[in-house]
């Protein structure tokens, strides 16, 4: 069983945004292409696919929405089942994380050890700081075990 292939889109070429996610969305299908998949997941792809090629009555913004929804789902689907995942994913998933989890309480405990609750804001960068390196060392031990795709998602 093989994933299908996204149709054309009238007016790709008078909406760029909508041309940019269209072309990463086919680049995402022709990644997973090239892997192991089973069928189960190809037949999930395919109807979120299907949805996409049967969409031609959507104006542009919609068309994208539309897109942008079925590429989160096809990625958290093959994260979660298969552990594939694009470059930088954990980086950035590791960059908000690392702000909420470690930044804002050490920016807290400073402002309070201290008496200063401006030292609130000195946090975010230490968060994002180890957020950051966690992510990145997580995406690189993707990379060795062949567990990333060759694209990298841009919202």
């Amino acid at each position: 069983m093989t994933i299908i292939k996204l149709r054309g889109v009238k007016n790709l070429e008078s909406d760029i945004r909508l041309n940019q996610l269209y072309s990463q969305f086919d680049i995402l299908l022709s990644e997973l292409r090239k892997k192991e998949v089973t069928d189960s997941i190809i037949q999930t792809i395919n109807n979120e696919v299907e949805e996409i090629n049967t969409s031609d009555s959507l104006t542009t913004n919609d068309l994208r929405k539309v897109i942008k929804k079925k590429q989160t789902a096809i990625l958290r689907l093959i994260e979660k089942d298969l552990k594939l995942v694009p470059k930088n994913y954990y980086r950035t998933l590791w960059l908000a994380l690392g702000m909420t989890v470690f930044g804002m309480p050490l920016g807290v405990l400073a402002g309070v050890l201290l008496g200063q609750p401006g030292l609130f804001a000195i946090g975010l960068p230490i968060g994002v700081a180890i957020g950051v390196t966690v992510g990145t060392a997580m995406d690189k031990t993707a990379a060795k075990e062949n567990r990333q795709l060759n694209l990298e998602i841009k919202y």
